[in-house]
């Protein structure tokens, strides 16, 4: 080949090169629009239940900064504090706070703003403001409070004649309350500005109205069942799945009263087709579960029960002279907890047991679903068991062992039986970027551009 031949040849490969370059690097600009089920009435985060969903962790991180995040592994990290130490005992912690933070409506992130939000969080704290630190006061030792602290409930908000502001990427451009959000990204913030200009969330949507608005271009981002998003990528979607994040199980609403209360119980867990539930029902969308907290989690998940023997139940349940008639409470607004229910009831007549499945409030076992709080298992365990209306675990030292020892506990008092971990599932349109979700759900949209491209 001549010298000129070979010149054009090296030009042109660093042109096509440059090209793919560009069309992946990351853009500014643009509207992510997202459609969700939820419909919240408020975005104040200290008015929130600590086990709020994905979506609601999610929009609350981008508008309320916390004093500490989590990396990927759980381990905390500054974030509006730059650093922390506790005394000895873990029961007061100071919080140096971060200098040039400033508030959506230019007014200066304060250690009195953040002593007055963290007071209106967790009015058990003792929590006051000295120089450029937040001091918190516990009357329990509370080792993990830098992991406490990342959850979205602790998000650092102003509150002033009705009107709520934080500091995070995003500001409130326009707000309906369980209609819809807007937020527009704020070009001055100090963990650097986000790659779209704004976020439009469309709320109560139900999953098919999602999905219509995904196929006519209305939408970048919806949500997906876990028991669909295998026909969802079939259909040719662009489908992201997270790590099982979501738990499902059975709990009793009254401690076991009796011997034969705990063999019926027993009965029930031994009856139950976990591995047919996730294959068939969920559609390969969890895993069988006899945990409280998944595998990718702790590691250890695989050492509960979670077999079914159906010898076993029968041998309990005829161990017990006349069982009772559980009624069974399940959310009948979920598609999936409905036909999860019917299993139970069908896989429980193989063993002897009856269920009767209601809508009542009057239960007496209840099919629930809840979803991980935190990255921290500790954390994680500790707002699971307060959801359920169980003694808070207890924890001698941050090893595994202990974490297992303190999620057997919970598990031998028998006032739930495990079911499933699921998955959560998102479908996206061909031109969003960069989708991230932590291990535990939460949706990074701080993270996402648009391609302008045609795909």
């Amino acid at each position: 080949m001549k010298p000129f031949g070979l010149l054009l040849l090296v030009a042109a490969s660093a042109g096509l090169a440059t090209n793919a370059f560009a069309a992946t690097r990351p853009r500014y600009g643009g509207i992510l629009r997202v459609a969700v089920r939820e419909a919240p009435a408020s975005l104040d985060p200290a008015g929130s239940d600590q086990l709020a969903t994905f979506v609601s962790r999610s929009l609350s991180r981008l508008i309320f900064d916390t004093l500490v995040i989590l990396d990927s592994r759980g381990q905390p990290r500054p974030a509006l504090s730059s650093s922390w130490q506790a005394e000895p005992g873990n029961q007061r912690w100071r919080f140096n706070i971060r200098h040039g933070i400033a508030f959506h409506d230019g007014t200066g992130v304060s250690s009195d703003a953040i002593a007055a939000s963290l007071r209106a969080a967790n009015p058990n704290w003792k929590v006051f403001a000295t120089g450029d630190a937040v001091v918190i006061e516990s009357e329990v030792a509370t080792p993990n409070l830098p992991a406490i602290l990342a959850l979205p409930r602790y998000g650092i908000a102003k509150r002033s004649g009705g009107s709520l502001t934080g500091s995070g990427p995003f500001a409130i451009n326009h707000w309906e309350p369980a209609k819809k959000l807007t937020l527009v990204a704020r070009d001055d913030y100090w963990g650097g500005r986000t790659f779209v200009d704004a976020i439009e969330i469309e709320m109560n949507k139900s999953f098919r109205e999602q999905m219509i608005t995904l196929d006519l271009g209305k939408a970048d981002v919806v949500e997906v069942p876990s028991d669909q998003s295998r026909h969802a990528v079939l259909e040719g979607r662009h489908i992201e799945t997270s790590l099982p994040a979501e738990w499902m199980a059975l709990v009793f609403t009254r401690d076991n009263q009796s011997e034969e209360d705990k063999k019926l119980h027993e009965a029930l867990a031994f009856s139950i087709d976990r591995d047919s539930m996730n294959s068939v029902l969920l559609q390969g969308g969890g895993e069988s579960a006899g945990s409280l907290l998944p595998n990718w989690m702790t590691g250890y998940a695989f050492l509960f029960p979670m077999a079914t023997d159906l010898a076993r139940a029968r041998q309990l349940r005829g161990e017990v002279h006349q069982p009772p008639s559980w009624i069974l409470g399940y959310d009948t607004a979920d598609s999936l907890a409905r036909v999860i229910a019917e299993r139970i009831v069908l896989n429980a007549r193989d063993a002897g047991l009856t269920l009767q499945p209601t809508n009542s409030a009057t239960v007496d076992v209840r099919l629930v679903r809840l979803q991980l709080a935190s990255l921290d298992p500790r954390v994680a365990l500790t707002t699971l068991a307060s959801g359920l209306g169980l003694p808070q675990p207890k924890f001698d030292d941050d090893t595994v062992n202990d974490l297992y020892l303190a999620e057997s506990a919970l598990l031998q008092s028998q006032r739930m039986i495990p079911l499933v971990h699921l998955r959560t599932a998102v479908a996206t349109s061909p031109n969003v970027r960069d989708w991230l979700e932590d291990q535990n759900g939460d949706w990074q949209l701080q993270n996402v551009w648009l391609d302008r491209e045609k795909p």
